[in-house]
């Protein structure tokens, strides 16, 4: 019998991508039909923006899925996915194997490395597939084979996805422990190097003054050689490293007329307020973990920050298409714990280009 489809309203809380993102992303692992509505609909422009719909269209090729509405600018898609499940990286994890030999799914990624507005590659190396290794046991192997620079892009980046049956495990994060390492990558291209340098100093001062041991911190200043990156660009991606198993990040990427001294201070200081919050994960990652914990088996617990408005939003989503249930318990003004008990999801040579 057909899964009824699901309508979701895509103007609902954060009401942009990332609501766009749990949602095709979860329809496609459960074979959930949905329509999304008023897609970005409070954004200007409003409707889907050029890598929303390659984004899109690389679903429905994969799993030979029946896509209406794909075209930048679209308010409204309806999508119905097919019997052949690959797609990003959480159902990408649970594709089924092609042969004994071909355990783990390759893509080939396009576009902006180290741009605004989206997490930046080195917080994907440095932060999210750490967490995802330590606590979801898995194992993504990241290559950056050219950086395509903000606002120029054309990068290019190879990612293997080993896939899983599931169910991935519950995770238990409420402690964080103390800071045993701060690291960090202040770069340029195309530029003086003297910019990275400047970067990295004016983010030291900052986690300096916020208590950080000097002896603690390890900032890279690099300026990119011609032949390994795209255009010119700069920024800086910091992570720190805790006893407690946790790491958390903070970014900023230079644009024209601001100071380098400036995009340093603000990475530092985005980390600094995530530390701040003595949560387990950072703002980013913060939503990024709620489809995962979703799928897992069994009750998680996260300890996080204020929670963000993209967080709600997936938690919205995923209970929109899911039977996975979810808690919020106020710690403090600065401080939640977020309980899921998830569903246990279990899913018994590809090469692909994304262009954004």
């Amino acid at each position: 019998m057909a899964a009824t489809e699901i309508t979701l309203d895509g103007s609902v809380l954060e009401g942009g991508g990332q609501l766009l993102r749990n949602a095709v992303a979860l329809s496609t692992l459960l074979c959930q039909p949905i329509t999304i509505q008023n897609i970005r609909a409070g954004r200007s422009p409003p409707g889907l923006k050029a890598q929303h719909a390659a984004g899109l269209r690389l679903v429905a090729e994969l799993c030979q899925g029946q896509l209406s509405g794909s075209d930048p600018g679209t308010t409204e898609i309806h999508y119905r996915p097919g019997p052949d499940m690959q797609l990003s990286f959480p159902c990408l994890l649970f594709s089924p194997g092609r042969s004994a030999s071909n355990e783990h799914t390759e893509l080939v990624l396009c576009g902006g490395t180290n741009a605004i507005q989206a997490p930046q590659i080195d917080y994907t190396a440095h932060v999210f597939l750490p967490f995802m290794k330590r606590h979801f046991g898995l194992s993504p192997d990241l290559q950056v084979k050219k950086r395509g620079y903000y606002p120029k892009g054309g990068g290019r980046v190879r990612v293997l996805v080993p896939t899983v049956p599931g169910p991935l495990p519950s995770v238990n994060l409420i402690n964080r422990g103390k800071v045993i390492a701060v690291r960090g990558r202040s770069y340029v291209a195309g530029l003086p190097a003297h910019l990275a340098a400047s970067m990295r100093n004016a983010a030291m001062a900052i986690l300096k003054q916020a208590g950080i041991l000097p002896d603690v911190i390890d900032i890279e200043a690099i300026r990119e050689d011609p032949s390994d990156a795209v255009g010119s660009g700069s920024g800086i991606v910091l992570w720190a490293e805790t006893d407690g198993g946790c790491v958390l990040g903070g970014s900023a990427v230079g644009v024209k007329g601001k100071k380098p001294a400036k995009v340093g201070e603000e990475a530092a200081g985005e980390l600094v307020r995530n530390l701040g919050y003595e949560g387990c994960v950072d703002e980013h990652m913060q939503d990024q973990v709620i489809i995962f914990i979703a799928l897992a088996q069994g009750r998680s617990t996260v300890k996080t920050g204020p929670l963000t408005l993209h967080t709600k939003t997936a938690i919205w989503v995923t209970e929109q298409l899911t039977k996975a249930k979810f808690e919020i318990h106020e710690e403090s003004e600065n401080s939640f714990i977020i309980r899921c008990d998830g569903i246990g999801y279990t899913r018994s040579g590809n090469t692909l280009s994304i262009e954004s």
